[in-house]
């Protein structure tokens, strides 16, 4: 009787054994000696150019928010802070394990930005190990995955996510955006359900991240067609093939298995624009009408490879132009025309091309503009998954450009060596401008003299440093470019203030909570000012509506409590000072003006408290607010 047949799954690349998609023969498997020694070469390699990170700072553009001045994250790894990151959409995003991150290096290094910076170059450094094991799994080809993750690894458009460390989430969300290829390779060459709810599992840690992972499941149709070669283009699987399990399937039947990661990325997409928005983050149309938004679109897509060829002039800030020249979307639209129409042309024979044509294209449309988020026309960052497609068109393409010359692995090997040379050197000084807010600052505006927002920032650094005189140079020229900063006039007002102008003080402050009435920063440093005239009810006033944008500012409190106090309502002042400290029970200020409010209504005991809690946590102005505690003439407040 004869035997039936046994219908087989077509083997995936790396199955073939003698040769791959490309056609190129390999091992059936890879050395792992010479994988190790890549790798090794790889993490070397990152060490000795972002090595320098170690002593680098915080830089006062997000950095501030995202830990240096976030009481939250100060605090470190705690039940109320891991509430507060999944329940809160702070600094217009919503991604908790990026704030658990950060959170946990508080916990390690405590405020030392050296350990904040390892932390983000751990994960670069894992991130450039897993692409290299994750591509070279799925292609069966050793070198050109080495070459793809080397330049992922060296390029100096990926400074920005790495050396600036409120881009954790760059970092974090690449990460796991990695992890799920992995697992959707494992899941793809041995089907099961609990490798399919791994790949759901990497996938959603990814979207808590960061939300541009939301183009993942994307992604992986694209890895279906190439090299997992997925697509079935016949509607029934050919004598031999099989059609069930995770092999082959119709485009329809790839589309169906990944609905549910398609849902979440949905249900990530509504949750960002809701945070988005919240933030006050997402702009007009009548401040960025559609035209503009899609012209400069379509130039940015042409400026990103043009900085990935030659990556010169990066700055942290792409200002929007007031219009995009039509000289210049004319070659953009032409450029990416002509790549689109050959890489068609020639998809058929080098799937890798559409692959990472359409990787490159679909991965940055929602960091593109047409839904602009901030001010500026396009930004370093993104580029750190997406310019992952033109790299492997690059190396593979190269690679089949050459295919039949004698010499090429030679001539490939010295143009690799010298490529990667250039890069780490270009890469190196590029880690060294973000050194500290000044040398960052400095060189966006020698790379743009009319940057706003460079003079902005590097104006408050020097009045970090006291130095009023250039601060305000900066500030001023700031203001002379864009009148509209609200940060701008609130460093001025802070200035003033020290100088004693405070008449000079209270308009700079008046006009930051008019431009940004969501300014708790400014509402606070206006209430100041006030009440440093004696405006009382006008200061009080200022402090509610801080309170009313941020409930649980224990200054705010505090400065309420110190009005009713000098008013001399001090009954009324101690519930202000009290939740002063159960918001901040190290708020050595409150306690100090708490004692000071129990002596005036005769609670000596409890002022007595209150001073033996201040000595231990701040001797000298225990000993101003009270010489002795048997003293009955305590200092003033």
């Amino acid at each position: 009787m004869a035997k039936p047949k046994v219908r087989r799954r077509p083997p995936l690349p790396e199955q073939k054994g003698k040769e791959n998609l490309l056609g190129a023969k390999t091992p059936s498997l890879n050395p792992p000696v010479l994988t190790l020694c890549i790798s090794l070469v790889l993490v070397v390699t990152i060490l000795c150019i972002f090595w320098q990170l170690r002593n680098h700072e915080f830089i006062n553009l997000d950095d501030d928010e995202y830990v240096a001045n976030n009481a939250r994250v100060d605090s470190g790894l705690t039940a109320s802070g891991a509430a507060w990151a999944f329940v809160t959409m702070h600094a217009a995003n919503w991604h908790p394990l990026t704030w658990l991150s950060h959170m946990m290096d508080c916990e390690l290094y405590g405020l030392n930005p050296g350990g904040h910076h390892l932390t983000s170059l751990l994960f670069h450094i894992a991130n450039t190990l897993l692409l290299f094991w994750v591509l070279k799994r799925m292609t069966g080809a050793l070198w050109r995955s080495g070459f793809v993750a080397a330049l992922f690894a060296l390029h100096p458009l990926h400074v920005e996510s790495i050396a600036w460390i409120a881009e954790r989430k760059d970092v974090l969300s690449t990460f796991f955006w990695l992890l799920t290829m992995g697992a959707y390779f494992r899941y793809v060459t041995s089907p099961g359900f609990h490798r399919y709810l791994l790949v759901l599992l990497w996938f959603v840690m990814g979207l808590l991240s960061k939300p541009m992972v939301v183009t993942l499941p994307f992604v992986l149709l694209l890895l279906d067609y190439w090299p997992l070669g997925r697509f079935r283009i016949t509607p029934q699987p050919p004598p031999g093939e099989g059609g069930g399990g995770a092999g082959r399937g119709s485009v329809l039947q790839l589309i169906l298995e990944k609905i549910p990661l398609f849902a979440l990325s949905a249900a990530g997409s509504v949750l960002t624009l809701l945070a988005q928005q919240r933030g006050e983050a997402v702009q007009s149309l009548e401040l960025f009408p559609l035209g503009i938004r899609m012209g400069n679109a379509l130039v940015s897509y042409a400026k990103y490879i043009g900085k990935m060829i030659w990556p010169s002039h990066l700055a942290i800030f792409y200002p929007y132009p007031g219009r995009v020249p039509i000289l210049e979307i004319t070659g953009a639209v032409l450029l990416l025309g002509a790549i689109s129409f050959l890489v068609v042309l020639a998809s058929h024979e080098h799937r890798y091309l559409l692959v990472g044509w359409l990787w490159y294209l679909g991965t940055l449309v929602p960091v593109i503009g047409v839904i602009q988020v901030g001010l500026q026309s396009m930004a370093d960052r993104y580029t750190y998954v997406p310019l992952i497609g033109l790299f492997m068109m690059a190396v593979w393409g190269i690679y089949d450009l050459l295919k039949g010359w004698r010499h090429r692995n030679d001539v490939l090997a010295l143009s690799a060596g010298l490529l990667f040379l250039v890069l780490a050197i270009t890469t190196g000084v590029q880690v060294s401008y973000w050194q500290n807010s000044m040398t960052l600052f400095n060189e966006a505006l020698r790379i743009d003299p009319n940057d706003a927002r460079a003079h902005a920032n590097l104006g408050e650094a020097f009045l970090t440093q006291g130095r009023y005189a250039e601060a305000i140079s900066h500030l001023n020229a700031a203001l002379r470019l864009n009148p509209n900063l609200a940060e701008v006039h609130n460093n001025l007002g802070v200035i003033l203030s020290r100088q004693g102008k405070g008449d000079e003080a209270v308009y700079q402050y008046t006009e930051a909570v008019r431009l940004k009435p969501n300014f708790a920063g400014a509402h606070g440093n206006l209430g100041d000012a006030l009440m440093g005239q004696g405006k009382y009810p006008e200061a009080a006033s200022q402090y509610n509506e801080v309170l009313w944008l941020n409930p649980k500012d224990p200054q705010a409190h505090n400065s309420l409590g110190v009005i009713l106090e000098r008013q001399g309502r001090y009954g009324e002042a101690i519930p202000q000072f009290n939740e002063a400290l159960r918001l901040n029970p190290n708020f050595a200020g409150a306690h100090y003006n708490l004692g000071r409010a129990y002596l005036m209504v005769g609670s000596r005991g409890l002022a007595l408290k209150e001073y033996q809690l201040l000595e231990r946590m701040n001797p000298a102005l225990a000993k101003r607010f009270w010489p002795s505690p048997v003293s009955e003439n305590p200092g003033q407040p």
